[in-house]
């Protein structure tokens, strides 16, 4: 594992801001960071990249505990925190040149002209940051995360202030840099989450309540399934019910319902041999997919129990 996390806590008097956090990520995986605001994702990657020390628990970073060797700590990560910290007065190129000396890199403004392109900046480089946009000063932010060419990149609100154009650049160097990186990032954006992510982490009052790979959180839901037909003909509610394994029938209009069976059945075949026995007009028939925020919202909930 590039990131390994066990047992992490961070205690602020009496407040648990994490508690007891464990969580690993491996190379070549992007990990989406989720919770809502002051659920401890800040302060979890914070201590992640040695900005402030945990109260217990450990955490390293390509084998380097963030405690005891926290300069190589520092020289694998690359990092853009959530309020991204840039010198106003500085032209972007010349910032990341002078980036790129703390980090003592090589062939400097080859490596600075690739971070310039990669990240967009080709327009804005020779501008003050400070006359940038907000979406421009996350592009710099993020090249000079990426300077240093580190093994794991930390994003926090990553694609904070861009516009529709520049997200869909950001998600996709993103998703590139994360084929042979580890990448952790925070969004509140979860369109972001199912684009990018390969595996969710879900952080609620300092705790995990999920973690999952994309392709099985949506699941993560209940035990039902729910099926939306419609009818060219009426139909009546009971003739549905009795339908194998149906446990609910809800009428969303004249024709229009939804049958609510466990996960395991699918009544899809079902519903098809009941309208051709019936001799009815089948209009529509789907299963409904969940989203990654129909899970982030049930396991969020402020009376959701913690797993």
């Amino acid at each position: 594992m590039s990131v390994e996390v066990e047992n992490l806590t961070k205690l602020y008097d009496e407040q648990r801001a994490v508690d007891e956090v464990t969580f690993g990520a491996r190379r070549g995986e992007v990990l989406g960071f989720l919770g809502p605001n002051g659920a401890g994702k800040t302060t979890t990657m914070k201590m992640i990249t040695c900005f402030i020390p945990p109260s217990s628990g450990r955490a390293s970073v390509c084998g380097y505990d963030v405690e005891e060797d926290p300069m190589a700590v520092r020289r694998c990560i690359g990092y853009l925190p959530e309020h991204n910290p840039l010198y106003p007065d500085m032209y972007v190129k010349e910032y990341l040149t002078f980036v790129a000396g703390l980090h003592k890199v090589s062939r400097v403004k080859e490596r600075v002209a690739q971070m310039i392109e990669q990240t967009g900046l080709e327009r804005e480089q020779h501008k003050l940051i400070g006359a940038l946009s907000k979406g421009y000063r996350q592009r710099v932010g993020l090249a000079q995360a990426l300077l240093h060419d580190p093994a794991v990149l930390i994003l926090d609100e990553p694609t904070s202030g861009l516009d529709p154009n520049q997200l869909v650049e950001i998600r996709r160097l993103i998703k590139n840099l994360g084929e042979e990186k580890t990448v952790i990032f925070s969004t509140h954006i979860m369109q972001e989450v199912q684009a990018i992510c390969d595996r969710v982490l879900i952080i609620n009052r300092g705790r995990i309540v999920a973690d999952d790979p994309i392709t099985t959180l949506q699941n993560r839901i209940a035990g039902e399934a729910v099926v939306t037909v419609e009818f060219q003909e009426e139909v009546s509610k009971q003739e549905l019910g009795q339908l194998p394994h149906v446990q609910q029938v809800r009428k969303l209009d004249r024709r229009r319902w939804q049958l609510i069976t466990p996960r395991e059945h699918d009544i899809r075949p079902q519903i098809f041999r009941f309208a051709v026995d019936r001799q009815l007009t089948l209009l529509e028939m789907h299963k409904e997919t969940f989203t990654v925020e129909d899970v982030f919202q049930q396991l969020t909930r402020t009376d959701a129990v913690s797993a």
